[in-house]
């Protein structure tokens, strides 16, 4: 059985994808609330990392030494925050120590991040750059760790890039359709692992949501977003309205039943893996609000 194929058979459907700061709660807390989730059903369980988060690698490795039976992902790891050579030293170590319940998921973050260091955000290239250190770490190490590892691919460079130097995609903050759209791309030979929001409640609900994500990707001057969804067809009226059709493609909305059959179509367009964020105020709300669905989306 290869990597992927190992992966896939690990992670079954459905995950979930816990929030950081500024919900993230203290270290107890969010140890319980994976041992919970990973108890009602969810195969794996994924966060990131960010301005005010806890560094990334230690933050899970805490996780999987004191919550066994799930594999625990990193949604994502942020490449400005260290160089590919300790991204690959920090997830071959936690790989080795668990085989089998590590994904690496890495991003290249936003604009901002990269300004804060004096660098120009060039994203494709710099992931590119940042493979090659991880490969040339691999290859000067006397007993090298294999672990999956998925990149942030929104735009079909970066998907591209997942297809050949990487174990697949993780993409995050994009609509329904965008999953066939990234499965075209990758080719049925690579993981992909979407991160989709899921709200119980009515499509006003679901509206003040996307209105909330649409405001937070403008303030902090998140293009990539804004350009994917353009990039499926989405108008600037529809964003800004936001339309009903775009509010249904961006977040799976309804009663329960009504939110595994959505989830039913994401996994059939070619998901491997959907992990699902709860439109909630505050970590415990996310948690409770993805108990109560375990019942339907993890049988």
């Amino acid at each position: 059985m290869t990597l992927i194929e190992d992966t896939r058979a690990r992670l079954g459907a459905v995950g979930a994808w816990l929030p950081s700061a500024p919900l993230a709660p203290p270290p107890d807390v969010e140890r319980a609330a994976t041992r919970r989730l990973a108890e009602a059903g969810y195969r794996s369980v994924w966060s990131g990392e960010g301005p005010g988060t806890r560094e990334v690698f230690a933050h899970f490795g805490d996780l999987l030494a004191t919550v066994p039976d799930v594999v625990l992902g990193t949604g994502i790891a942020n490449l400005w925050a260290r160089r590919g050579t300790t991204a690959y030293k920090g997830a071959a170590t936690l790989a080795r120590s668990h085989p089998g319940r590590f994904v690496l998921g890495i991003g290249a973050g936003h604009a901002v991040q990269a300004a804060k260091l004096g660098e120009d955000y060039r994203p494709l290239d710099r992931m590119r750059s940042y493979l090659s250190e991880m490969d040339d770490a691999t290859a000067e190490t006397l007993s090298p760790v294999t672990f999956p590892r998925v990149l942030a691919a929104v735009g079909p460079k970066m998907l591209a890039l997942a297809r050949d130097h990487a174990d697949g995609a993780h993409p995050f903050a994009q609509p329904v359709s965008h999953t066939a759209y990234a499965r075209e791309i990758l080719g049925p030979g690579k993981l992909l692992i979407p991160q989709q929001t899921v709200l119980v409640g009515n499509r006003e609900d679901a509206r003040e949501s996307v209105r909330r994500r649409v405001a937070q990707a403008r303030e902090h001057s998140v293009t990539v977003y804004l350009a994917g969804w353009k990039r499926l067809g989405y108008t600037d009226a529809d964003i800004a309205g936001p339309s009903d059709r775009f509010v249904d493609d961006l977040v799976l909305w309804g009663d329960p039943a009504t939110i595994a059959k959505r989830l039913g179509e994401v996994l059939d367009a070619g998901a491997d893996h959907v992990l699902l964020t709860p439109s909630a105020p505050s970590f415990e709300s996310t948690v409770e609000t993805l108990l109560d669905l375990a019942a339907v989306v993890t049988r």
